[in-house]
């Protein structure tokens, strides 16, 4: 797997772009979550602090459990957390806790964020199938040659 902004080996979670772009998101909503109500400090800022650390969270736990099937359920579960954290920001904006423009920009993050998460998903199901293949191929090579 390679980065695609640096085109260097991917070695660690660090060196994905979903990650650093969920750190973003992550860090994004923390200082949203900040501007909301005293009487939501413990309510909704919590809910979207707890949803915005689950993303990078999971991209890197994942990533560091060395199996593709794992990390694939991971980023699943990162995907499902910006799914909570677009119904979080929208719901601020419809009650008014938080402005449509700093609810819009935030969306952008998060759209992009989900896009990379998409993308990670698909080269995980990649590699898996392309690790399949090679397995199918040396199951009917032996076979062939046990005949």
């Amino acid at each position: 797997m390679q980065n695609r902004t640096t085109n260097k080996p991917i070695r660690c979670f660090r060196d994905l772009d979903a990650w650093n772009e969920a750190m973003k998101l992550a860090e994004a909503c923390y200082r949203i979550a900040q501007t909301l109500p005293r009487e939501e400090r413990f309510e909704l800022s919590a809910q979207i602090r707890s949803a915005a650390v689950s993303v990078p969270s999971n991209v890197a736990e994942g990533f560091s459990t060395g199996s593709d099937g794992l990390f694939a359920r991971h980023v699943r579960i990162s995907l499902g957390s910006v799914g909570e954290l677009e119904t979080q920001m929208e719901l601020a904006a419809r009650v008014g806790l938080l402005s449509r423009t700093d609810v819009d920009q935030l969306q952008l993050q998060l759209n992009r964020t989900n896009q990379l998460l998409h993308g990670l998903a698909r080269s995980i199901r990649a590699r898996r199938l392309k690790k399949l293949g090679m397995v199918s191929l040396a199951l009917m090579a032996a076979v062939v040659f046990a005949v």
